[in-house]
């Protein structure tokens, strides 16, 4: 037995030993005063139980832990056929992220659903879980309410932030059991202000090292990274590179077809870049038409597969617009850095510049990886 329970136990027999409670014991016992004593005592049992589990969730460091530790949370209460999120990675943006679990693990669900944007308004106005059924009724727009009805929802749980409706989170039947009970949903909405919270937190993070036109990182996170690898790497041994890129005769798109024309490929090439580079990648919008990719543990004959994959596949990118566009191409520069490198941070971004201008001046469309014969090259036109 622990000390928190001996010492309930004492308290229990010292407040039963009352005189005073002796006395009066059956009158106090006719109009549930013992009863709703533990009445207390189970909310409060409740509670603790509650922040014990909104701590599990707030010390978590992504958003696909906090995920991760909410259905363990909520499997644990009570068994849901199902637990899916929906969320928006980018609070300006429409995008949607889509996670789904089954017995505590992540599956792959079809759901299509594009924008979580039709349940903004209800539940501004209504901001608390709601059976799925209720919501369908009140929300009135079938094609919202739709691509949901495949996979049977019981419960719809919002996300809720200062900047509107973050996500949404869906749960289906329990397995085991009837309908959830109120004290359930209570206990839904409860735990929810903290995943709300945990996920919001780490959202604003998140948006705070963000590009807000591209979702890529920003300047400043990547000069913050840069700085960290040079130092690993010259702790280490191990070799890191850096990618700089542009967009080819990007004034034509601007002049020629308008400012909001040269925003949809910045868009279409930044979400390229994310598919062509690893998980351990950091790429950047460094500023205008210019990204940047710093590739940790990464040697030259690796970074130039990283490159060339990335410039084919930029070559053979469609960006929608009301008229067809000019094929989008980008000329990138390279530079790798090691331990013997004795480099500092603006040096890696100049010598990767310098790579770049080679590729411009070249015919663009092309990597160029620097070196010092590249320098001796360039120093004698």
């Amino acid at each position: 037995m622990n000390e928190e329970n001996i010492d309930k136990e004492e308290a229990e027999k010292e407040f039963l030993a009352n005189p005073k409670i002796v006395e009066n014991y059956s009158f106090l016992q006719g109009i549930g005063v013992f009863e709703f004593v533990n009445s207390l005592e189970r909310e409060i049992r409740n509670y603790k139980t509650l922040l014990t589990r909104g701590l599990d969730i707030f010390n978590r460091t992504s958003i696909d832990e906090i995920m991760d530790a909410t259905v363990w949370q909520i499997s644990d209460h009570f068994l849901p056929s199902f637990i899916t999120f929906l969320w928006k990675p980018i609070q300006t943006r429409d995008d949607i992220t889509i996670k789904s679990y089954k017995n505590y693990k992540p599956v792959e669900v079809n759901i299509n659903v594009d924008s979580i944007k039709p349940f903004e308004a209800f539940f501004q106005q209504f901001p608390r879980p709601i059976n799925f059924d209720l919501l369908a009724f009140e929300l009135k727009n079938d094609e919202a309410i739709e691509p949901f009805t495949s996979i049977e929802p019981e419960i719809v749980i919002p996300i809720l932030g200062p900047f509107g409706l973050y996500g949404i989170i869906v749960v289906g039947r329990k397995i085991l059991e009837g309908e959830y009970a109120q004290e359930e949903l209570l206990f839904l909405q409860r735990l929810m202000s903290f995943v709300s919270q945990a996920i919001k937190n780490h959202l604003h993070y998140e948006h705070s090292l963000r590009d807000v036109k591209t979702g890529l990182y920003n300047h400043g996170f990547f000069m913050t990274r840069l700085n960290e690898e040079v130092s690993r790497t010259r702790r280490t041994g191990c070799a890191s590179s850096m990618i700089v890129m542009d967009v080819d005769k990007f004034k034509n798109f601007n002049d020629h077809y308008g400012h909001l024309a040269g925003d949809k490929v910045l868009e279409n090439l930044a979400l390229v870049i994310k598919q062509s580079v690893r998980t351990d990648d950091i790429p950047s919008r460094f500023g205008g038409e210019e990204f940047t990719v710093l590739l940790p543990h990464t040697d030259k004959d690796t970074v130039w597969t990283v490159a060339e994959r990335l410039r084919c596949s930029v070559a053979e990118m469609q960006v929608p617009w009301e008229i067809a566009l000019p094929q989008v191409t980008i000329s990138l520069g390279i530079f790798t850095f090691d331990q013997d490198s004795e480099v500092e941070s603006a040096d890696i971004i100049r010598r990767a510049d310098e790579a770049l201008y080679l590729s411009k001046e070249q015919g663009r469309n092309r990597s160029t990886m620097w070196s010092p014969d590249l320098m001796s090259t360039m120093q004698k036109e």
